[in-house]
């Protein structure tokens, strides 16, 4: 099924345009999504994900979540699901929900770190939808907290945390959610962290 064009006044945002510029060049960026900031960069650029594991101060085999504008962007990661599983996907996206997605081989170790599964999130958050449009396809999601403190929701809580770090913010705000995204296992179903 094909998705319409998203009517997303974001996408043209020279804040948005150059933030994607910045991902496309190599860097990391931070960007409001449903509940929390994020760090983002390319998923096959090694160098940038160890920046946003430098800047967390997280192991790499923890592994990273990939979100994506439309389920369309993450063609290659899903090649190999049967029908029913693309169908249950596609039902719970877009939106504050991350599937985790047995590992095909098209996902570097530093994404999967040490598990066998890839978390995959197709947003609803507009700026979020903007950015991957921009990119051209899944771009690394993580929350913007050095590991053990708690989630920024505030692009002012983001620079307090990263202060001294020429990070570059986009523009815009969090989402009404309160909490992460759920995060399922797409194999056997189970809840791997309730979110809200």
């Amino acid at each position: 099924m094909s998705v319409p064009p998203l009517k997303n006044h974001w996408l043209n945002h020279q804040g948005v345009r150059s933030c994607a510029e910045t991902i496309l060049a190599g860097g990391v960026v931070a960007y409001p999504t449903e509940a929390v900031w994020g760090l983002g960069c390319l998923p096959d650029d090694q160098q940038a994900v160890e920046q946003i594991l430098a800047l967390k101060k997280r192991s790499w085999r923890k592994g990273l979540i990939l979100v994506a504008a439309n389920i369309e962007q993450f063609s290659s990661q899903l090649m190999g699901l049967s029908a029913e599983q693309r169908e249950t996907l596609a039902a719970s996206w877009p939106g504050a929900n991350t599937w985790l997605v047995p590992n095909n081989g098209t996902v570097p170790p530093w994404i999967s770190g040490d598990h066998s599964a890839v978390a995959l999130r197709v947003s609803n958050h507009p700026v979020v939808t903007a950015l991957c449009r921009q990119v051209g396809g899944p771009i690394v999601s993580t929350s913007a907290n050095p590991q053990g403190k708690p989630s920024a929701t505030s692009s002012v809580k983001v620079r307090k945390y990263f202060a001294g770090e020429s990070l570059q913010l986009a523009p815009g705000r969090v989402g009404k959610n309160q909490k992460a995204s759920t995060i399922k296992d797409l194999l056997t179903g189970n809840v791997v962290r309730a979110g809200g």
